[in-house]
């Protein structure tokens, strides 16, 4: 039963036993890791391309998208307002943050190119398929399961060499909280929405794992549940960082605990400079101990609750 979790989490404890001290190819890292993703979720657009009845099936991945993020918000931000009152946290003031977005257009650029890349894929499908068939298809699936392999071990090696010892995480209280209330609420909501998606409990959970790390969730569950269910965790996630970008200005000097909670593990890299630049340095740690805690339990909750039997 744990078999198919233990071959996908191999390649992620292979990568994080691997130091990395050279700053150039930590660099090289964090680029091959970017390319992966563009890669993978070009070959999920090509592999949605494949699906019968294209036009109702995206109707229904937009339909399931937009339940599952609205019942995940519901649950996230009442949870991360109820922690905003318990905690004595409040946001500074940054005036001058550097590479900080200067608009929430240019803030968004990054997860809209996501979008992009995966239309890309399903035009290549539609327009390749034609001529190349099911062979199509299945190429992209088998490339798609060969790079998310060498993507895992990446992001080991990038979580090991992030600069993040252990006891500082362990000692930053308000991150762990924050974390763990973004985690558990999440959690609650995926179970009610299962059977909302006629998903059983456990791939509920499983959609639900993905705490905003869009990217990654959608290659592990599409790997697992297929291209379908693979996009409504990808637009689930990347909804949610970007509703982030605009609602952190709005409420960090409010509910503090809820605009450094509410972008999941995105907290720790695409929105810090956003909460950076409108809570101030005071929120640096506390997000990126949030977003680090998240990114680590991810793929191993996502992938634990795919290897459990209905």
């Amino acid at each position: 039963m744990l078999s198919g979790l233990l071959i996908v989490l191999l390649p992620l404890v292979l990568g994080y036993m691997v130091p990395v001290r050279s700053g150039q190819l930590l660099s090289l890292i964090n680029q091959a890791v970017s390319g992966s993703v563009y890669a993978i979720l070009l070959f999920m657009g090509v592999s949605l391309a494949g699906l019968e009845n294209l036009a109702s099936q995206l109707s229904r991945l937009g339909g399931y998208a937009l339940l599952l993020f609205s019942i995940t918000t519901v649950f996230n931000l009442a949870a991360l307002w109820w922690l905003s009152y318990r905690v004595a946290l409040k946001a500074g003031h940054s005036p001058v943050v550097k590479d900080a977005p200067t608009s929430k257009l240019a803030a968004m650029r990054g997860s809209l190119m996501l979008v992009g890349v995966v239309i890309g894929g399903v035009a290549l499908g539609l327009l390749l398929g034609p001529l190349v068939g099911e062979v199509l298809f299945t190429t992209a699936d088998w490339l798609a399961e060969w790079v998310l392999y060498a993507l895992l071990v990446l992001i080991g090696c990038q979580l090991r060499n992030s600069g993040m010892p252990l006891k500082q995480i362990l000692l930053n209280r308000l991150g762990l909280a924050i974390a763990a209330t973004l985690a558990l609420s999440s959690l609650l909501a995926g179970l009610l929405a299962a059977p909302l998606l006629s998903l059983s409990w456990n791939e509920g959970l499983a959609m639900a794992s993905g705490f905003g790390w869009y990217s990654l969730s959608a290659i592990l569950i599409g790997d697992q549940l297929g291209p379908l269910m693979g996009g409504v965790a990808f637009f689930n996630d990347l909804t949610r960082e970007l509703l982030a970008f605009i609602l952190i200005p709005l409420v960090i000097h409010r509910h503090t605990a809820l605009a450094i909670g509410y972008g999941g593990a995105t907290s720790m890299d695409f929105t810090l400079p956003v909460i950076q630049q409108h809570g101030g340095v005071v929120c640096v740690p506390i997000a990126v101990v949030s977003g680090f805690i998240l990114s680590l339990l991810s793929p191993p909750l996502i992938l634990f609750f795919l290897s459990l039997s209905s």
